[in-house]
């Protein structure tokens, strides 16, 4: 499982050296016009989760398009899957949690981080995500995940490093928590069919979980800081190198974004109807994570400290404030 991971990012380094040897730049990496709209059309990989409102209400609102720029957004089952699209020019900005672009980043992936995502809301028992489990399962405490299989949406990623980091505080052995890999949206029916014991899942495969009897017993991303920076918007090095201005207007209009958000919930939750397939009688009851500005420095550290700790980086520990500021 962990060579899986270690593959995509292996993967990234092979196809930025093959970009770089071609004679054209057939996947747009600098952007390309759209038409007679005259705006610059730019890819973005995405997960299709709660987390990525703001960028859909951001466009929707048109603060985008006020900048010139023409979004599309491709879904994928994670950042790590993300991250070679972007390096290669398939996308020009991608979503990933911060983890895998750490790790990216200490296998000499050039990538960049050029906006804040999203962040933990702080509750235990109500953050964005958790690890469930089925209501008549013995497990009471994240203590208990020792010794058990754990779905994730990626291996090597923020979900297994603070569903540990969830065990370590409550005295179990982090080691001995399996991690599984299963896409967000099949992880209520996995938990529900006895496939694993538990699942580390974000919105909405969490409030449709909780629908079918799942209870939370950790809260993964509050435990390790209540101020947790979970996910940013990146870019390549090569394209923040030879198109500063494309990269300066979309991190100006997610900023705008994250904060128009931020004040409107509601506008959020709702604008969730237009890339999931989230029904009405779901969205009033999804949790939904912090939008801040800017990224918490001090929680990445942590979160660079944990990797460190749990092996996943090798002998390199990721430069948090080369990749974030």
């Amino acid at each position: 499982m962990q060579r899986r991971v270690f593959g995509l990012v292996a993967a990234a380094v092979v196809v930025v050296g093959l970009a770089g040897c071609g004679s054209s730049d057939s996947g747009g990496g600098a952007g390309s016009s759209s038409g007679e709209s005259g705006k610059t059309q730019v890819t973005i990989g995405v997960v299709p989760i709660v987390d990525v409102a703001p960028l859909y209400l951001g466009q929707k609102k048109g603060f985008f398009g006020s900048r010139g720029l023409d979004l599309k957004m491709v879904g994928a089952q994670g950042g790590a899957a993300i991250i070679p699209g972007v390096v290669s020019g398939q996308f020009q900005f991608g979503f990933s949690n911060t983890t895998s672009l750490m790790l990216a980043q200490t296998k000499g992936v050039p990538v960049k981080s050029v906006a804040n995502g999203a962040a933990s809301n702080g509750k235990v028992g109500g953050d964005v995500t958790g690890v469930a489990v089925k209501k008549d399962s013995p497990v009471k405490s994240a203590k208990d995940l020792a010794g058990r299989t754990v779905a994730v949406n990626t291996l090597q990623n923020i979900g297994d490093t603070t569903v540990r980091e969830s065990v370590r505080k409550a005295g179990g052995d982090p080691s001995k928590v399996e991690f599984v890999e299963i896409p967000f949206d099949q992880m209520p029916a996995a938990l529900d069919d006895g496939r694993v014991d538990a699942a580390w899942m974000g919105e909405p495969a969490m409030t449709i979980a909780k629908a079918q009897g799942a209870r939370v017993v950790a809260s993964p991303f509050a435990e390790t800081d209540p101020k947790l920076t979970v996910a940013t918007y990146f870019t390549s090095a090569k394209l923040a190198q030879e198109n500063p201005s494309l990269v300066k207007k979309f991190a100006e209009a997610m900023t705008e974004s994250l904060r128009y958000a931020s004040e409107h919930p509601d506008e959020a939750r709702r604008i969730l109807t237009t890339y999931t397939k989230i029904s009405d009688d779901v969205i009033d009851d999804l949790t939904l994570p912090s939008w801040p500005a800017e990224v918490d420095m001090a929680s990445l550290e942590k979160l660079a400290s944990l990797g460190e700790e749990d092996g996943i980086f090798g002998e390199k520990r990721p430069d948090v404030g080369a990749l974030f500021s």
